[in-house]
């Protein structure tokens, strides 16, 4: 019984000299005799198993007591990044240094391990090496502390800053330079080359101990995208004209993937002395970057789209690194979303003309249909645009003068391209498509206006924010009524040019009006000249020279006739010579003037100048006025002229402005024979700033054609008491829409139509029954 308990004293005492961590101790104190002797009492007592399993739960208690708080002690917030830095590869060399300490221990167990017995249940296919590292990564993890990637985060930074700075140490430092961009060092105290070999030494450990994943993967993620974000927008920020992506990739490439595996290969830049392991992390890694890095450059290019739209096709290379990057990220909710935003923000407001808007509308449309070829973005985006347009009463006139435009714009020339004008009335022949080439809509499509979405000309997407080319051919008519109504003379070849242009985009039978309007011109001349050849005519002494623009009242658009003016007598006189003279050339017709309108050339003879001068009728006639008296009332003209006071009181400011006319007292008015302005030309001649329309508004015109509705609405009420609106509507599509020239009213403006009837105590509204009021 003593030699039992005497050898087993020996074998624990042989045991812990051989394993001295089992009394908490490294440092070995056995020889390899002594070593040599515990294998065979351990093979044959058949512990091998359990010795190994004593040992490694002694290592791990003592890497969680001793070695882990160690390691993490070093881990302290700090904002000094060098100190940081400083920390963390200090910490790295102490846990190193510790671990290896446990190298002739782990060699004994492996040994163990490898000369067991044949009925061991060791599994021979963990080595003690892997177990090690596993208890050293599972105890330094389990401790994590707080702040723990602060100083991890200022050594990558330092060393990453270093990399750059060495990858750029190519370009060309100036001699004023003193400072170093890597290590902020001054340029004799450069440390770069040290950090360098501390880095890589550094992650040269990390990897033998297997713990640079987890302990630095977050932070060197976090990093990379921070550069990656701030070298984008340094890159690309309100630069539009030339195209980045191939650039970034190339830096992603150069920079960022070559200092990646440096760091995952302990220094080496070449991926060939990777595992095939680390080989495949590290490009699934380099795909999440690639895709990080066009999220990035596409959010940054969806912040700046409304600037790159308003700059197109200037801006076209940046369109196209945006076309590419929607390929491969899901923004394109986020471009509408912000998009609208921007537009709402910056565009449609009050403080923004209508032709402003409506160049940048025209630019939306070039930009997202180079964006996105399918249309979905242009419908999606633009919906806030239409309808702010439709709000604004000058949009279908803006559009107009834009066509007509002389000076080069984007409208003009499209009209110079005539093609065909398409509607959005789902009236698209499908047939014509070739059904080889078809392609279906993207998700985000609105099934319901696909027909809308192949309307790829610009002239036509501006007709369809109405829905009807009725509006602009009605304010082309007005537009051309007044431009030749204000010129001084009978050519028409500029306006017929655009006709003709604008009938290869609306068609010949809406712009006939128009064509007669410019036959009546060319016709007023032929006239014009038969009547001054006239001997009767010349017979009779001509106080002044008179011609006369003959228009057919059909086609013209209707006039502002608010108030006639009366003419002074002698010039009705000549005009009614001249009638005479008309009614003897053409037989059965005759001749309605139109006093307000038309340019009279005036020479006006003072004390000390004289001037020459084109003014309206009314304008002359407030002149002449004060040929046969110095001074007037401003009532006293209005009853001779028979025109408003408000309107002559606009009208004469003119003449106060020009100096011959000064108001004494309130409304009195004196003609100054002797000019007060020193630098007044003698001879000026003068055109009024602000030109007025002579023609009737669009609203006005629409108003009197509603006006024919309204018979015949009184007709259905007062023979069937009440109806709906809706069938009001079909009725009046029936019997009043029909024919030539008919007048077409939707049901939306009948509501508005009959809702204002209302109001006026015309019409009464029961329910959703319209009736007429009991007389």
């Amino acid at each position: 019984m003593a030699k039992i308990e005497e050898k087993s004293i020996n074998f624990f005492e042989q045991l812990e000299r051989v394993f001295p961590i089992i009394k908490g101790k490294i440092q070995e104190e056995c020889t390899e005799e002594e070593f040599a002797n515990l294998v065979e009492i351990i093979q044959f007592v058949k512990t091998t198993e359990y010795i190994i399993e004593v040992v490694i739960h002694n290592i791990e208690q003592y890497i969680r007591c001793h070695v882990a708080p160690t390691f993490w002690k070093k881990f302290e917030y700090t904002e000094d990044s060098q100190r940081g830095f400083e920390l963390f590869k200090s910490a790295v060399d102490d846990l190193y240094t510790s671990l290896t300490e446990f190298l002739p221990i782990l060699k004994k167990l492996e040994f163990l391990r490898q000369n067991k017995g044949e009925t061991s249940n060791i599994d021979n296919s963990i080595d003690i090496e892997a177990q090690f590292k596993l208890i050293v990564r599972a105890t330094l993890l389990s401790q994590l502390p707080l702040c723990h990637e602060c100083i991890i985060e200022h050594f990558y930074k330092i060393a990453f800053n270093v990399f750059c700075n060495s990858d750029n140490s190519s370009q060309d430092i100036s001699i004023s330079e003193i400072q170093c961009i890597g290590c902020s060092q001054e340029m004799e105290n450069c440390r770069c080359q040290m950090i360098v070999y501390m880095f890589h030494e550094t992650n040269r450990k990390l990897i033998e101990l297997e713990l640079l994943e987890r302990l630095v993967g977050n932070v060197l993620t976090s990093l990379i995208h921070i550069r990656i974000k701030n070298h984008v927008i340094q890159t690309c920020d309100k630069t539009f004209d030339v195209s980045q992506l191939i650039s970034l990739e190339n830096w992603l490439e150069t920079v960022v993937m070559n200092w990646l595996i440096r760091v995952y290969s302990g220094g080496f830049s070449k991926t060939v002395a990777l595992s095939d392991e680390v080989r495949n992390a590290i490009n699934k890694f380099k795909q999440k970057l690639s895709h990080f890095l066009y999220e990035t450059y596409t959010n940054i290019r969806i912040d700046h789209l409304f600037n790159i739209i308003i700059e197109y096709p200037e801006s076209q290379p940046a369109v196209d690194d945006l076309r590419v990057c929607l390929e491969r990220t899901d923004k394109r909710k986020v471009l509408v979303k912000n998009l609208q935003e921007a537009i709402k923000t910056r565009l449609l407001h009050a403080g923004v003309n209508t032709p402003d808007i409506v160049t940048a509308y025209i630019a939306a449309i070039k930009a997202l249909k180079h964006l996105d070829p399918t249309g979905v973005l242009l419908e999606a985006v633009t919906e806030p645009i239409k309808c702010y347009l439709r709000s604004r009463e000058d949009t279908v006139r803006s559009v107009v003068n834009s066509l007509l435009d002389d000076s080069p714009s984007e409208l003009a020339d499209e009209l110079v391209k005539g093609e065909c004008l398409q509607l959005d009335d789902g009236s698209a022949d499908d047939e014509t498509e070739d059904w080889e080439k078809w392609m279906p809509d993207p998700v985000d499509a609105d099934p319901a206006k696909s027909t809308q979405r192949k309307v790829s000309d610009i002239i036509s997407t501006l007709v369809n924010v109405y829905g009807s080319q009725d509006l602009f051919v009605n304010e082309y008519r007005t537009l051309l009524a007044d431009r030749l109504l204000s010129q001084l003379n009978y050519h028409t070849e500029r306006e017929i040019r655009h006709l003709e242009l604008l009938k290869r985009r609306f068609g010949e039978n809406q712009l006939h009006y128009c064509e007669v309007m410019l036959k009546d011109v060319y016709d007023s001349k032929r006239i014009d000249g038969n009547i001054h050849s006239d001997t009767s005519y010349n017979l009779q002494r001509e106080l002044f020279p008179t011609s006369a623009l003959i228009l057919s009242a059909q086609f013209w658009p209707p006039f502002k006739e608010d108030w006639k003016l009366k003419l002074p007598s002698i010039v009705q006189n000549q005009l009614n010579k001249y009638v005479k003279a008309f009614e003897a050339l053409k037989g059965n017709r005759t001749l309605c003037w139109k006093p307000h309108l038309g340019n009279v050339s005036l020479e006006i003879e003072l004390k000390d100048r004289k001037l020459d001068i084109n003014v309206t009728p009314v304008h002359a006639t407030i002149i002449l006025h004060f040929q046969d008296k110095n001074e007037w009332t401003l009532q006293e003209l209005a009853e001779v002229m028979h025109a408003p006071a408000t309107v002559l009181r606009r009208k004469i400011a003119f003449w106060v402005s020009q100096g011959l006319l000064k108001e004494t007292s309130s409304d009195v008015f004196v003609l100054q024979e002797e000019s007060t302005s020193k630098n007044r030309l003698s001879t000026d001649i003068v055109e009024e700033e602000e030109t007025e329309s002579a023609m009737a508004s669009a609203s006005d015109q629409r108003e009197e054609e509603l006006q024919v509705f309204w018979s015949y609405i009184v007709g259905m009420l007062t023979n069937l008491e009440s109806l709906p609106i809706e069938r009001i509507h079909q009725m009046l599509k029936m019997f009043a829409s029909q024919g030539p020239g008919a007048v077409e009213c939707g049901l939306p403006e009948l509501r508005q139509f009959l809702d204002r009837k209302v109001r006026e105590h015309q019409l009464l509204l029961s329910g959703s029954f319209y009736r007429l009021p009991k007389s």
